[in-house]
Formats: C-alpha cells, structure tokens, sequence
C-alpha cells in the first residue's frame, strides 16, 4: 500500500517525516500508547506546537484498562491535549462476529469517527501510526485507513518498526522497547464471538502473567481452551511450579477448562496462520 522511499539515514527520515507535518499543518493523531503512535504524537507536537495537534484514543472493552492509563501519563508527558472517543465497535454485529476482516469493521468504526472529529473542530488531516512492517502481515485495518483516507507520515517517510524504536530512544520516550500489543480483540480464534466477557478473560490473564515476569507473550482464546504462547527461553516460567499450578488455577478460575502451552512459541499474529 504505501511504500515509501528508500532512505538509509535515520536523521534524513525524521527530516522528511517533519516536512510531511507541516505539509499537513494541523492533525488529529490516532493514538492508543504503543510505540508507533506515540512516536508520531511527539513528533508532531514538536514540530507542529501543541495547538496545532490533537491526539485521540479509542476507549473500550479491547483496550487492556493498564495501556489505557499509561497512554494517558504519555500523552501528559509529551504536553499533547487528549481526547477519549468511544467507537462502539461492540454494537456492530460485522465486528462482533470475529470473522477474519474483523479489524476493518473497528478501524472504520473509528477512523469514521475521528475524521468527524476533525472536520468539526478544524483539524486539517487524521493521522495514524501505521509503518512499512505493517505490511507484512494480513491487516485489514489498512483497508479502513485508505477508505477514509488517512494519512500514513511513518510509512510516507520510510520508517520501519526498528527505525521508530530507535528514534524513540533518542528521544527518551518510556516505550521505546515495550513490545507491540495488539487490541484484546485479537487473541480470540477467527469464529468465535467477541464478546465483553472473553475480552476480560483475555485481559485479566495476560495481566496476571505479567506479574510473574513475562514480558512479551499472547494468551489466545479458543473459547473453553486457553492458548499461552512465550519464548522458548520463557517456557520454564510457564511450566515449572509453583508457577504452573498457580496460572492453571487462576486461568481456570477465569472460566477456562483447559489451560495450554504453545510449543512453536511466541509470534505476532498466529491467529492468521489459520487463515
């Protein structure tokens, strides 16, 4: 979908990136916290100045409430004004159904949304965090994007995810190496029902993983079966006690039956594999 130019130095792509900005002179940022849109909320912010940016996220039961609030101390942080929008993606059957164009339905939900937003309060253009890695795997949300005809500065200024974790860095945001977090909506099999209680399930488990240590890790939902997938050199935190006994107890306290390793390990977006 969107290419973008070849460019080696990392400092010639912020360059690009910060006249792509000013070509657009005053945006609504989609923002949810991660890594990508909060590069691009603070590079707008410095260049564009705060009045002229304004960063909204997606309030909902797919949001883990813990990115909620840290999203929120990073948008006070980088000194961008901040609005929560609620899309109401869970009244939409299309969505709710969970087939495998699942993530277009709530993207058009909300980029419909923000681009409303923008219109209304005299904002030039709706941006989004989306880079060229995203085209690497099967998103429809990307569809979303161009129907409502967002605009992609990462992407148009050649960044990769390597090149705004790097970036980041320098510009000493806290979620420079945190790693990518999908919307909860996204560890539920292709099938099965979205509903507000699996979404919690989802939640409340990788929650309770987190505590013990693990980092980077997806806890898949397949309805009475919970799917857990870490690295390799994480899996004795996963099936040595007294942290077995205590996942297999919370998780099936959680409503569960079946409680399960994935020996292939962690990788963005298994769920496609299926597809």
């Amino acid at each position: 979908m969107w290419k973008g130019p070849t460019i080696a130095n990392l400092q010639n792509k912020y360059a690009l990136l910060q006249r792509i900005l000013k070509g657009l002179g005053k945006v609504v940022v989609a923002y949810s916290g991660g890594v990508d849109s909060t590069f691009l909320l603070k590079v707008a912010v410095d260049t564009l100045g705060k009045q002229n940016v304004l960063a909204c996220i997606a309030k909902g039961p797919s949001l883990p409430a813990s990115q909620y609030r840290q999203a929120v101390k990073l948008a006070k942080k980088i000194g961008a004004k901040l609005e929560t929008v609620e899309p109401n993606e869970m009244a939409d059957p299309h969505f709710t159904v969970n087939k495998a164009d699942r993530c277009f339905h709530c993207k058009a939900h909300l980029m419909k949304l923000l681009t409303g937003i923008a219109k209304e309060k005299g904002f030039n253009k709706v941006v989004c965090g989306h880079n060229l890695d995203d085209n690497k795997d099967y998103r429809p949300g990307l569809l979303a994007i161009k129907k409502f005809k967002i605009d992609c500065p990462l992407a148009d200024a050649g960044f990769t995810k390597d090149d705004i974790r790097k970036l980041s860095r320098k510009l000493h945001l806290p979620i420079a190496d945190i790693p990518a977090s999908p919307c909860l909506a996204s560890r539920l099999s292709y099938g099965l029902a979205i509903t507000e209680k699996r979404l919690r399930q989802i939640e409340q488990a990788e929650e309770f993983l987190k505590k013990l240590g693990l980092v980077e890790f997806r806890v898949r939902h397949h309805d009475t079966v919970a799917r857990i997938e870490v690295h390799p050199q994480d899996f004795k935190k996963i099936t040595e006690e007294p942290n077995r006994s205590k996942i297999v107890a919370e998780l099936k306290g959680l409503g569960f039956k079946y409680i399960t390793i994935d020996l292939q390990g962690f990788r963005s977006g298994a769920l496609n594999e299926a597809l």
